[in-house]
């Protein structure tokens, strides 16, 4: 081929590339990717988690990634910023009207109605899994994050509110991030003090109209509560002013939060009673809590729950009590970067080194021997060749403490090389036998 057709060939490889570099198909916009490289430290949380929740007794559940519409509409409410602007929602082939879970309350409780679990029954459940809602994205809050949730039935008392705060306690505790979280605590009373207290809360704004923004004039009408949640520094002024709930709480609930703090108080749980601290919903009553840091800026809580009372009539079941919590996952990793608590991962314990042809054969076959007699051993055996230098690069690449070094030689003789990889102990030659005791050992509890 002459020398010009050859630049052009490589010149249309070249735009080619381009073009095909252009039309890659990417993420969705707030749906992102968790790597190889980060997926250790998403493991590990969820193992915190997992053991966590089973040294109180809950169990998990797993409710449906979609649900009909009408349930959200039913628990979030119409008028809501979820259910107006932020609902991934669609028509399936039949013609309901479908929607991807925003949140997992509404799920959860629904499938313990329609299974009859909350007749005459106790139960503390969790979940784990994606949510879905678009929203603007930004750090720590995307439209698909991934969110626990832990919700408890049938129990009225102040003790199984203190019991999930117990949990969240001992988590933050496990992940070495206590020092970083602060509890917020306020009681929104039943729906009667509710009612008084908003209609005494409208009179104080409308009197103000002049000093909201646009935001907390449309909740005036829909959700005055949620005005108390603004972050706008230019009303905190007329938020620090405002009534406060608390002083239209009656004995009943006066009597549920203060056994509750001092439950806290005997447990040694620091805590802070925040008025403003409210939900929007009316179904919510009584006890509302949210742990907050300040690592994070402005997205400074962590996890929020309360009791929910209400919902379980609101979904057409029978009254009954409901309490729980709902945490973000990314946040929680976000916290833990931040605050240096990442633990250090152990990707593979040992990677296996075969060059020549026996030994990759005998190498495969041994290396199965090893998992059958070293549970819990993390074991790479290379693939695709290479010269031991780039087999070795690839086994410090990956993290592997040990190398296990597997020539044709070694075959013929029946040993194996053993080759530290963090460390300055030297190079040993053992028998099959031994080395299979040598990596029991290794991973033998301390």
């Amino acid at each position: 081929m002459k020398q010009k057709e050859l630049q052009a060939l490589k010149n249309f490889n070249s735009c080619r590339s381009k073009l095909n570099m252009a039309n890659n198909i990417q993420a969705i916009r707030g749906m992102h990717d968790v790597l190889p490289g980060q997926t250790p430290l998403w493991q590990y949380v969820e193992q915190m988690l997992r053991e966590v929740l089973s040294a109180y007794g809950y169990s998990e559940i797993r409710p449906p990634l979609v649900e009909k519409t009408e349930l959200f509409k039913r628990s979030i409410g119409e008028v809501t910023d979820i259910v107006e602007k932020e609902m991934y929602t669609f028509d399936d082939r039949n013609g309901d009207s479908l929607t991807l879970r925003p949140e997992g309350t509404a799920g959860c409780l629904r499938a313990c109605l329609e299974h009859g679990l909350l007749h005459n029954q106790v139960h503390r459940l969790w979940y784990y899994g994606p949510m879905y809602r678009h929203e603007r994205p930004q750090k720590g809050r995307y439209r698909q994050f991934i969110q626990l949730g832990v919700e408890t039935y049938g129990m009225p008392g102040p003790d199984i509110d203190a019991e999930l705060i117990l949990i969240m306690d001992r988590l933050w505790r496990s992940l070495g991030i206590r020092d970083k979280v602060r509890l917020q605590l306020n009681s929104l009373g039943n729906i009667a003090e509710r009612l008084a207290y908003r209609e005494t809360l409208v009179g104080y704004f409308q009197e103000r109209l002049d000093e909201l923004d646009e935001d907390s004039l449309r909740r005036l009408e829909t959700n005055p509560l949620r005005i108390l949640d603004t972050k706008n520094p230019a009303m905190q002024k007329l938020i620090a002013n405002a009534p406060e709930l608390m002083d239209y709480l009656g004995d009943d609930s006066l009597k549920h939060f203060n056994l509750l703090t001092a439950t806290l108080d005997d447990l040694g749980i620091s805590y802070e009673i925040t008025t403003r601290l409210v939900r929007g919903l009316d179904y919510y009553s009584k006890t509302v809590f949210e742990w907050v840091t300040d690592e994070l800026g402005s997205q400074g809580t962590v996890c929020a729950g309360g009791r929910y009372d209400g919902l379980i009539e609101q979904l057409g079941g029978k009254a009954n009590f409901a309490v729980g919590f709902a945490m973000g996952i990314e946040r929680l990793l976000a916290l833990i970067e931040a605050s240096g608590a990442v633990p250090l991962a152990r990707s593979v314990d040992v990677y296996m080194i075969r060059v020549g042809e026996t030994a990759e054969r005998e190498g495969l076959r041994f290396a199965e021997i090893i998992r059958n007699e070293v549970p819990g051993l993390k074991l790479q055996v290379n693939c695709g060749g290479g010269s031991f230098k780039s087999q070795f690069k690839k086994a410090d690449k990956i993290g592997a403490e040990y190398a296990i070094i597997l020539g044709d030689d070694e075959v013929s003789r029946g040993e194996f090389s053993i080759k530290p990889l963090r460390s300055e102990q030297g190079q040993q030659t053992l028998s099959r036998q031994q080395t299979i005791a040598f990596l029991q050992e290794l991973c033998r509890p301390d």
